[in-house]
């Protein structure tokens, strides 16, 4: 237990948390902050804990550039966590429009926590998201009708194929109980307003419609959500275990593509199958297809009946004897 005379309960339950994410490492991390009380509370947790274990750590701060004064929070975030003895650094970075505010502001964040990860010598990054977040994860996911891929929501650990591990020990924490810890432990939280803008859908999840699902439902909607998630994620684990089994016997290199035996890709059931397509599409190209685009290909072969090319972003998918090419468009 982490109960000593005086500990808050809130402060015990995010250091057990930090520890356990910890168990087991010996290199530098990093701690991602924005100034708000999940990251202050994850910040001074892993301080704490990383002390204990002989780890060093490290603050980074990503100034968005977003809003007017956005230097000054980052700073001042930053001189908060140093007040307690732990390394601190801002990080400016630049925000491209691409995919739309948030998820262009995400991608400028992870890659600036990921440099700043290489340049600290650090090999983990830990990130404050808590159950409320996954909670509203799998609800937007459920909206969206994105399958169980996106409603199996974050990971409490992933690597990526370069870079840092991305950690997230807080994924059982209640945002209340972070909040509740930075009470205990004297930290002032940022507030960030756009926490609060209606104008994103995340915030109307969070204001409205788990308020809502609480009231007409009763309590513990986040957390059944959250374990909605961990038990899809641990289908979906189970899943790409038996696609990493199948796909190097069924799947063949054709000329500027791939090729999926049709045989073998009908005898599997209607869930394995068009995972196999959907992985295979993605690997290859770099592109996800939507649920109506993978049941068109997965018909080529299930249900053939001598239809044409079916044209996918940035490639085409085509019958062609007892094989279904997957190719480049140009190719096609």
């Amino acid at each position: 237990m982490d109960r000593r005379p005086g500990l808050s309960p809130a402060v015990a339950e995010v250091r057990r948390a930090v520890r356990a994410a910890l168990e087991g490492r010996t290199g530098a991390v990093v701690v991602a902050l924005s100034g708000g009380a999940d990251s202050l509370a994850l910040a001074a947790a892993t301080g704490f804990e990383a002390e204990r274990l002989g780890i060093r750590v490290e603050a980074v701060v990503i100034d968005h550039g977003l809003q007017d004064g956005s230097d000054a929070v980052a700073r001042r975030a930053a001189e908060i966590v140093r007040e307690r003895g732990m390394a601190a650094r801002v990080v400016a970075v630049h925000v491209v429009a691409k995919d739309g505010p948030e998820a262009d502001a995400r991608a400028a964040r992870y890659a600036g926590l990921a440099r700043a990860a290489a340049e600290t010598g650090a090999d983990a990054v830990l990130l404050g998201h808590t159950l409320d977040d996954q909670a509203e994860t799998v609800l937007l996911g459920l909206a969206r009708g994105s399958g169980a891929t996106s409603l199996a929501g974050m990971t409490p650990e992933r690597r990526d194929a370069a870079g840092p591990v991305w950690l997230r020990p807080l994924l059982g924490v209640r945002r209340r109980t972070t909040v509740a810890a930075c009470a205990a432990e004297g930290l002032d939280a940022w507030s960030d307003p756009h926490n609060t803008d209606p104008s994103y859908a995340r915030v109307r999840v969070r204001e409205r419609v788990l308020p809502v699902l609480e009231t007409e439902l009763g309590p513990g909607v986040a957390e059944a959500l959250a374990r909605t998630a961990e038990q899809l994620r641990e289908d979906a684990a189970a899943f790409q275990d038996m696609i990493d089994e199948t796909i190097e016997d069924i799947v063949e290199h054709a000329e500027a593509g791939i090729s999926i035996s049709v045989a073998a890709l009908a005898a599997n059931p209607a869930a394995l199958r068009n995972r196999i397509v959907r992985f295979v599409v993605e690997s290859e190209f770099g592109v996800s297809l939507t649920r109506a685009q993978t049941l068109e290909v997965a018909r080529l072969a299930v249900d053939w009946r001598g239809q044409g090319p079916i044209d996918l972003p940035g490639c085409a998918a085509r019958r062609v004897g007892n094989r279904v090419e997957i190719v480049a468009r140009t190719a096609s």
